[in-house]
């Protein structure tokens, strides 16, 4: 079965058909060989944290960073920062591990807190030969746990998983950055990334995070007045702009789809008091949310 990497399922076992569909927002961790998915991984949502083994040649792109692969690499990636994955050659081994936040908190919240799942810090590192040894046995030892039905195989898992973490904090941590030609593109794209991934607003704990472009750079680990270069020279709108007109629609549909209370309208999209979403909607429609809903009645 050939799939591409982004398109796995994550609450689905692909491994042991037919799959088994999980609950989201369940403790969850999934292993899988690389040589398993083909193509490029374009910037995509992912819900998940990501530790991978990469055997074979390519380029991965973080914000305004392109890391070339020329050897086996240590990968980690997390849920809020997208990532691009060029391959250069056919032949891609090598393993990927992908956990939920649910799984972290079951135990403990060690593995987030470690620097490599930090957003504004390196994401690869080349391990050397014996390393890349071991981290390949811990690799194949998490898929045949994986494989079984022991009823604490999770805890396994994850202890393999510490081991080839901590592993990575041994080494030192790969510094050959290229600044690409396209980097304020790849900048641009990032932001739309995030600034997508937080809708539809479908619940209300599921308030927004990111309101500012000082949140959006300090989430792409750049500076606020560079990722403001960046969208503006791409786009030709400011990133306070694209923020307020994806927060407007939002609004609009939650005005005319929800029966939610304005204020609470106004709290999960960012706005602490009813009077400062009062205004901004004001600002951009002319009228008051309030005013909205009687019209749409």
């Amino acid at each position: 079965m050939e799939v591409r990497e982004d398109m796995i399922g994550f609450y689905q076992r692909i491994d042991q058909p037919p799959y088994v569909h999980l609950t989201p927002g369940s403790p969850h961790i999934n292993v899988f060989e690389r040589a398993s998915c083909v193509g490029i991984i374009p910037y995509s949502r992912r819900d998940y944290y990501k530790v991978s083994l990469i055997m074979g040649k390519g380029y991965l792109e973080f914000a305004d960073k392109v890391i070339p692969i020329d050897r086996p690499a240590l990968m980690f990636s997390n849920p809020m920062l997208p990532y691009h994955w060029q391959p250069e050659s056919p032949d891609q081994q090598g393993w990927f591990c992908i956990f939920n936040e649910a799984f972290i908190r079951q135990r403990d919240e060690l593995l987030t807190e470690l620097p490599m799942f930090q957003l504004d810090t390196d994401k690869v590192y080349y391990p050397a030969e014996t390393s890349v040894l071991e981290i390949s046995f811990f690799f194949h030892k998490m898929m045949e746990e994986n494989q079984g039905n022991y009823a604490h195989k999770q805890d396994i898992l994850r202890n393999y998983l510490h081991l080839i973490v901590h592993h990575a904090l041994k080494m030192e941590p790969a510094r050959n950055y290229e600044q690409g030609l396209n980097a304020s593109a790849r900048i641009t794209s990032l932001f739309i990334e995030l600034l997508s991934r937080q809708f539809p607003i479908d619940s209300r704990q599921n308030e927004l995070k990111l309101r500012s472009a000082k949140d959006f750079a300090d989430q792409l680990a750049v500076h606020t007045n560079h990722l403001n270069r960046a969208v503006k020279e791409v786009t030709g709108k400011t990133t306070t702009e694209h923020i307020a007109t994806r927060i407007l629609l939002e609004a609009n549909d939650l005005l005319r789809h929800s029966d939610w209370a304005i204020a609470e309208i106004g709290y999960c999209l960012g706005f602490d008091y009813p009077g400062y979403f009062n205004t901004f909607y004001k600002k951009y429609t002319g009228r008051t949310p309030r005013d909205e809903r009687k019209h749409l009645v």
